[in-house]
Formats: C-alpha cells, sequence, structure tokens
C-alpha cells in the first residue's frame, strides 16, 4: 500500500479545509493510504520547528502535499520554520525520489499565491522529489474547477468567510483532483 501525507499549516481554517479535500482525492485511488498531518504553532520553539514524529513519518511515506496559506505572499512562518527543520534530511536526501505536490489558499485571486507554490517546488526539488502539477484546464469546465487558472499546484480563494464556506466547492473539487493526480501518479511509479 502506497502512502501519502498531505502535511499543511492553516492559520484560520480555509488551508485545513483544502488539505481535507486533496486528502479525498487521494484517499479515492484504490491501495492508497492518506494521512493528514499539520504544521502547528506550538511546535515552533524559539524559531526552530521541532515536531520529529512528524517529520519522521514523512520520511516513511511515499509521497507529500504540501500546503501553506500565502501570507504576505509567501508561505506561511510557521512553514517556513517547518521547511528550514528539514535540512538534515536534504543533506541526507532522504526524500529523493518521493512525489511532491502543493496547495496555497489566500484572500485574493492572485495574492501573490504563486510565489507560494513556487517556493514549494523548490523546496520538493532541493529535497530530490518529483513534483506533479495540476492539469485542468480551467475554461469550460464542468465543474468550474481551477477557475484561478494554476498549473503549478492548486490555488484557493477564501478572504474573511468562515472556513465552512471558503475555499469554495470548485476550488476544493481542483484539490480533490490534484490528490487523486498525485496518487494515480504514485501508482503507476510504484
Amino acid at each position: 500500500m502506497k502512502q501519502i501525507i498531505v502535511l499543511y499549516h492553516s492559520g484560520m481554517g480555509h488551508t485545513a479545509k483544502m488539505a481535507e479535500a486533496v486528502a479525498r482525492g487521494a484517499a479515492a485511488v484504490p491501495d492508497t493510504e492518506v494521512k493528514i498531518l499539520a504544521i502547528e504553532g506550538k511546535d515552533v520553539m524559539e524559531g526552530r520547528y521541532q515536531n520529529d514524529d512528524l517529520l519522521n513519518q514523512l520520511d516513511e511515506s511515499d509521497a507529500i502535499i504540501f500546503g501553506s496559506p500565502t501570507y504576505m505572499g509567501n508561505v506561511s512562518g510557521q512553514f517556513k520554520c517547518f521547511a528550514d527543520a528539514t535540512s538534515g534530511r536534504w543533506l541526507e536526501q532522504r526524500w529523493a525520489g518521493k512525489i511532491a505536490a502543493g496547495f496555497t489558499v489566500s484572500g485574493s485571486p492572485s495574492g501573490d499565491k504563486l510565489n507560494t507554490l513556487s517556493y514549494l517546488s523548490i523546496l520538493a526539488a532541493q529535497h530530490g522529489m518529483i513534483w506533479v502539477g495540476s492539469n485542468i484546464v480551467p475554461y469550460g469546465d464542468p465543474e468550474g474547477r481551477n477557475q484561478l487558472g494554476s498549473f503549478l499546484g492548486v490555488m484557493g480563494l477564501a478572504a474573511q468567510e468562515p472556513p465552512e464556506q471558503a475555499p469554495n466547492q470548485a476550488d476544493k473539487l481542483t484539490g480533490e483532483h490534484l490528490g487523486q493526480r498525485v496518487a494515480e501518479f504514485l501508482a503507476r511509479l510504484v
């Protein structure tokens, strides 16, 4: 059985909703085990991320789908602290060959979300991971998926609405598609 971990930080709950959607899509593929793990602020102590159990679980996975809100044009501070804590794993190339993908949510249609997805893909590349993007053409999609037109990863839109309302259903369906796409790609490789 292949294991995919959806790893995310969520400040207001919107990115957590997208993580759930991504996990649903991945879990729809047979022989796939999906775990959702949150990067929590309590694990950042004096500016350093410290949660060996979470990091060890990532080591054991076959794929990691990264998620972060876009704050001030990039990943959240909590996510960045996590990423910095992976440098030892990078040095040993523990995640080399794993499948990776990413998603983000912010309060405006652009909101510099592309920069966040670029950061996530570069993090994966530094670790020697294989990046999987989106392949949904936004024009004429019957479900309105990929309405923000992102191919590097998934973008969701949520401003001041509660997480139960945003990201909207089309954004969540886009996240489900990404999760399913990663799981199907992983199934072909293994």
